[in-house]
């Protein structure tokens, strides 16, 4: 699994009560039943479609395409006048601009075209719209301890999630409903250089609807805020 660099989930509003009688890892089964019932996302192979609308800028469209199976990632991306393409077949990488495989060496630098950014793409998207499944990851550690927190004035049972130092260095929260399992909201906080918790740093996200892609169960809506002072940076709208 690729190094993730990603930006992520939450703010500290919220108060913790007493654990729960159920570990971490019974909560995440029984939130992967909830989204994926049937085990489809590891044979995945569909087409999602993403609004991303950003406070001061225009909305962009992303078209995606991810093949788990043949190891196949696309996202072309259309803001304003511009298209860019970003293909990831196995270890190979293929990129387009205007619909044009002819780029040159400036445009090519203007838009980050190159394999290390296609990578993060595919990793970004392959790991957001592929949760709480892809919590199953070798290099994932699922802390044993599920806590009940409030936020907004609901009740969640709240799964700790770390990462070994090859896979990431953030701090992971996953909020599900106590009673359907549904994940609802997820948060992430940056570490410093001792692995310590900073809790000024990172983002929280609210999901909200959900839309079926596959038999998966997957969040319509997903909206971005910074940690510290609760400001919106986007939303990501599933259509």
């Amino acid at each position: 699994m690729k190094k993730l660099i990603l930006c992520s989930c939450f703010l500290l509003v919220t108060m913790t009560h007493s654990s729960q009688n159920i570990s971490g890892l019974e909560l995440l089964n029984k939130a992967i039943n909830y989204h994926d019932p049937n085990n489809k996302w590891p044979s995945f192979n569909g087409q999602l479609s993403i609004t991303s609308e950003i406070p001061e800028r225009t909305s962009r469209y992303s078209a995606i395409e991810i093949n788990l199976p043949n190891e196949f990632f696309q996202v072309i991306t259309k803001r304003d006048s511009i298209s860019t393409q970003m293909t990831v077949d196995k270890n190979h990488c293929a990129f387009a601009l205007n619909n044009s495989k002819i780029i040159s060496e400036e445009d090519t630098e203007k838009y980050n075209l190159n394999c290390k950014r296609a990578n993060l793409y595919k990793n970004y998207y392959t790991y957001l719209y592929g949760l709480p499944m892809k919590l199953k990851d070798v290099g994932t550690n699922i802390h044993p301890k599920v806590e009940k927190k409030t936020f907004k004035g609901k009740d969640y049972l709240v799964l700790k999630v770390s990462y070994d130092e090859s896979v990431g260095n953030d701090i992971w929260y996953f909020y599900f409903d106590p009673k359907t399992y549904a994940m609802e909201i997820y948060r992430f906080y940056k570490t410093d250089n001792n692995g310590n918790q900073k809790n000024d740093s990172g983002e929280y996200i609210l999901l909200t609807e959900e839309k079926l892609i596959n038999g998966i169960k997957m969040p319509k809506n997903r909206a971005w805020f910074y940690n510290k002072n609760d400001k919106l940076l986007g939303v990501d709208i599933l259509n």
